[in-house]
């Protein structure tokens, strides 16, 4: 589609005579930004490349001259960096490790404020991070935390993994078989990281409190942490899921995530509860969309003659309490994106345009930064 397009405008441009010099479609954000990768990811995720597009380009790698594989849709100038936390571990761990690398980074870049992208639990991860460095600084050191996908009121598949039973070792075959050895390195706690992503605490006799209930309330969307908090929600119906989601969905449940619901009603390891139906978008395999926003909702609009943007659903209202949305927030499938939870970081192949996806972000980012 990038191709089409970008052969349309400068047949455009050529015929009335305008400048035909390549530009890029996303300003350059005024400070960093740091990607922040979910649970199972490193440097891939299921042996692809996380943050790319199906043929292993990193969405944030700006292009110079003459240079290919390269994100020709954002400012040749622009600065953005991948941290890599502990694949399976809890947030308030990988938010640490998070911490840590952005503050690398900022040293790197000579900047003193950062923007955040997280996509599934790096979107969790951000808000540990924002609050750390917070606190270690002073001030508001995130200009605008972005989260994709992010299961911030949990996950099902979560709860369904800690429920095969027995114990720790069940949990850690179960993701092994997704991810592979990975889940065994040293560091990693595949039981932790199933833990951190149910809403109510798992197990309140361990002696620890974990789930997504306490943490949002631990990591708020606060405006001391990060000057702008928001979120791009994900969901997917029909065969175009990756097959390995659509076969979770429709062999061993489905993931009813668009209903109402001040807790986890339906004791499913996600705050709300289902309405029922069946085979329906609003879940992206993994994640529902009673989930997943965080702060203001935004909208992602594909064009087909220029490029892609991203803005405010301003309709929906703001998300300001993670454990309260509004019964519309929960519901609505208003500026949901159709894709799958793996799509929009490369995991594919299919038709969406990841580079400038994120080239739209990064536009965005710069409005507000």
């Amino acid at each position: 589609m990038r191709a089409l397009r970008i052969a349309l405008v400068a047949l455009v441009a050529g015929t009335f005579g305008f400048s035909t010099l390549a530009q890029a479609g996303a300003a350059r954000t005024t400070y960093p930004v740091v990607f922040a990768h979910g649970m199972g990811g490193f440097n891939n995720l299921l042996g692809l490349e996380y943050w790319g597009d199906d043929y292993g380009t990193f969405v944030g790698d700006p292009c110079s001259l003459f240079e290919v594989g390269c994100n020709e849709d954002i400012d040749g100038n622009q600065k953005a960096y991948v941290a890599q936390v502990q694949p399976f571990q809890s947030s308030e761990v990988r938010g640490l490790d998070l911490a840590n690398d952005v503050e690398s980074f900022m040293a790197t870049a000579g900047s003193s404020y950062v923007n955040l992208i997280g996509h599934s639990q790096g979107g969790i991860d951000i808000r540990k991070a924002a609050r750390v460095l917070y606190e270690r600084r002073g001030y508001t050191v995130v200009k605008v935390a972005v989260s994709v996908s992010s299961p911030h009121r949990g996950s099902p598949v979560a709860k369904y993994i800690l429920n095969l039973g027995p114990g720790v070792t069940s949990v850690v075959a179960a993701l092994a078989t997704y991810y592979g050895n990975v889940v065994y390195q040293s560091g990693n706690d595949a039981y932790a990281g199933a833990k951190q992503l149910v809403y109510n605490d798992h197990d309140p006799n361990d002696g620890k409190t974990t789930g997504m209930k306490a943490f949002n309330l631990a990591y708020p969307v606060d405006a001391r942490y990060a000057a702008r908090f928001t979120s791009l929600i994900t969901a997917q119906n029909g065969l175009n899921v990756n097959p390995a989601l659509y076969l979770l969905s429709e062999f061993l449940f489905d993931i009813d995530g668009d209903g109402s619901c001040a807790d986890d009603c339906d004791n499913d390891g996600a705050g709300g509860r289902g309405d029922g139906v069946r085979n329906e978008a609003d879940d992206d395999g993994l994640v529902g969309i009673n989930s997943q926003q965080m702060g203001h909702r935004l909208r992602y609009s594909e064009s087909t003659f220029g490029f892609d943007s991203v803005t405010n659903d301003a309709g929906l209202g703001y998300v300001s309490n993670l454990n309260a949305p509004s019964a519309t927030q929960s519901t609505s499938t208003s500026s949901v994106i159709s894709q799958d939870h793996l799509d929009v970081v490369g995991v594919g192949p299919d038709t969406f345009d990841e580079p400038e996806f994120y080239a739209a972000i990064f536009h965005y980012i710069a409005t507000y930064d």
